[in-house]
């Protein structure tokens, strides 16, 4: 074993109130729950699968889809949860605001998972403080605990953390299987059947709540881990999970073939080939798009992970080291191979970084302790006043020049005073005042003096940001409106809308807000929306993203010829015995590219 690299006094060591920990987490998880609508993009699109699942049967719990449309990006378990607390507070909350109690839920299970991981790999022999002669040491339980609150702190100071954990995503419900993984790891170093029954459920879970490459990926990287580390070597233990993991799919792919085998076997190849074409080539804007925001949305939790990675290096094949990095590598190796730009899959990092940069604590400097302090009072301090600043701009129209940027950037915004939420946010801020105060005044010892700092200063930002500015945020980033101008233009008694070009957050939003009938291969529709970019030709460019749907025509057989050879399809329109005449045309007001047109299949005049 090699001989420890920290020396600390027990009085390093105070451990937070359990009842702190859990209001801190509580807190931070309500706040921007309800009171909102779902926001694009996919905060709504997930939202929308929920909603279908919870207005549903059985074939669409099964199968998840968005108004019959399938989903096969993730698997069917990322949306079960949101569509059962659809149903069982239905009497009481809204679809939307109930969804997200499975969330908030989901969350606290995520962030109870990391805290725990991090106190058993805090009590193990190989990271204990040095012991001195006389004693004065910390215990390893206090030890344990002291680092694992500082893993809680650093996972809540993430900034990417305060969105992508407050949406209706399946990413959530995979945040708390990544947790619940690295959880069962830890725990198989001591009890390793007990261990295996943890990770194995996790990995089953997770298979069925993303995609089979993420699954595999992790799998893969414990593989390693195993083959690098001494700390774990019973074969028994890791056929068990395994099996376990496989159970756990076998439930669900059981119950859906033996009930929809046809639906089940495209269901299985579709999300299969979804997943591989996910991560089947390098692409350099998504590259280029993760080396930019990745940085941001971990902070300060990756800097804090190399720097416990740098400090210890004669154990960097522990487990406190290494088991983390088991997960780290492989979700950096499949954000690099990404087709996309998306930031979906930085939120399955946070656990594993927090963990790995909870035991750098004990190794800054307090140059560095001060540094990062300065840095939080600064930073949230300042980010603080502006946001009550732009809330007085909106609600007094001084200063006049904040007040003209905030009507450029959500034109036609009213706002209104809302009391019970200027409270909450006067409550928030005078709490991180207080807190500031602490730390300058009693200049505490404890390892987590450094993050506390962090964590909630993003906490105050979240909260302010769901109360002072939750009006016109949400007013920016919903489809209420231009949904309700939509239905409001709509013929009585219209048959159903074919969807072109709508994307998943549209689609759902329209049908929730406006109760729209969409339908994607239905001959008798008679009407259409169609998204398209600022400016684009709305007559020109329809007929050719419009599906041919009457197959027998002359007009639709001349249609699919010319789109196969790869000629031109003006000729269709005026081939077609009906045509599509534009009723209506819009967008949301904060979103100036983004249009909507609205059309009503009529009869051409003989």
């Amino acid at each position: 074993m090699k001989p420890a690299i920290v020396r600390l006094t027990a009085s390093v060591t105070p451990v937070l109130p359990r009842w702190m920990l859990r209001a801190i987490c509580v807190v931070y998880a309500l706040s921007g729950l309800w009171g909102r609508d779902p926001w694009k993009n996919e905060d709504a699109a997930g939202f929308g699968v929920m909603w279908t699942l919870a207005e549903g049967g059985w074939h669409d719990w099964l199968f998840p889809n968005l108004l019959g449309k399938a989903i096969t990006g993730s698997g069917p378990l990322g949306y079960w949860p949101g569509a059962a607390s659809i149903r069982l507070f239905a009497f009481w909350l809204t679809p939307a605001d109930a969804a997200r109690i499975a969330t908030a839920l989901l969350f606290c299970i995520g962030c109870a998972f990391v805290w725990y991981s991090a106190d058993l790999l805090g009590r193990r022999s190989e990271v204990q403080p040095f012991k001195y002669a006389f004693g004065g040491e910390p215990a390893p339980r206090d030890y344990g605990r002291t680092i694992a609150d500082g893993a809680l702190l650093i996972l809540l100071a993430c900034f990417g953390l305060a969105e992508r954990g407050h949406e209706t995503t399946p990413e959530v419900m995979q945040f708390a299987c990544v947790s619940m993984w690295l959880y069962g790891w830890v725990r198989s170093l001591d009890c390793p059947v007990q261990g295996a029954l943890w990770w194995g459920g996790a990995l089953g879970l997770l298979a069925l709540a993303s995609s089979p490459p993420l699954a595999v990926a992790l799998l893969a990287g414990s593989l390693l881990w195993m083959l690098f580390t001494r700390e774990f070597r019973p074969a028994f233990s890791f056929r068990l999970g395994i099996a376990i993991a496989l159970g756990v799919m076998v439930l669900w792919l059981g119950a859906a073939w033996s009930a929809f085998p046809e639906n089940t076997h495209h269901y299985l190849r579709a999300w299969s080939a979804g997943g591989v074409e996910r991560f089947n080539a390098f692409s350099a804007r998504a590259l280029i798009y993760a080396l930019k925001n990745l940085p941001l949305f971990a902070w300060p939790a990756w800097p804090l992970a190399a720097w416990s990675w740098y400090c210890w290096p004669g154990l960097r094949r522990a487990p406190h080291i290494a088991l983390p990095l088991s997960v780290i590598l492989p979700l950096l190796a499949l954000i690099g191979l990404q087709t996309a730009q998306t930031n979906r899959l930085f939120l399955l990092l946070l656990p594993a970084l927090s963990i790995l940069a909870a035991f750098g604590l004990p190794t800054l400097k307090r140059g560095a302790m001060n540094a990062m302090d300065w840095f939080a009072i600064l930073s949230f301090t300042g980010l603080s006043a502006f946001v009550w600043m732009v809330w007085l701009a909106a609600q007094t129209g001084f200063p006049p020049p904040l007040a003209r940027n905030l009507g450029r950037l959500v034109p036609g915004f009213q706002a209104h005073f809302n009391a019970s939420a200027c409270v909450i946010a006067l409550c928030a801020t005078g709490c991180w005042m207080l807190l500031v105060r602490w730390r300058l005044a009693c200049h505490p010892k404890a390892l987590w003096r450094s993050v506390v700092l962090s964590s909630a200063g993003t906490t105050l930002m979240w909260v302010l940001l769901t109360t002072l500015w939750l009006p016109f945020v949400n007013y920016g980033r919903t489809y209420r409106e231009v949904a309700a101008r939509i239905s409001a233009h709509l013929p009585a008694g219209y048959h159903c809308i074919r969807p072109v070009r709508l994307g998943d957050a549209q689609l759902a939003s329209f049908a929730y807000f406006g109760r729209m009938r969409f339908s994607f291969d239905n001959p008798a529709c008679d009407t259409a929306l169609r998204q398209s970019a600022r400016n684009a030709p709305a007559s020109r460019a329809f007929f050719s993203d419009f599906p041919c749907v009457a197959s027998r025509s002359p007009y639709c057989a001349y249609c699919l010829r010319a789109r196969s050879l790869g000629q031109s399809t003006e000729k269709c329109s005026s081939l077609s015995p009906q045509v599509w005449q534009p009723i209506w045309e819009g967008h949301r007001p904060a979103d100036r590219d983004e249009r909507f047109q609205l059309y009503l299949r009529v009869d051409r005049a003989p």
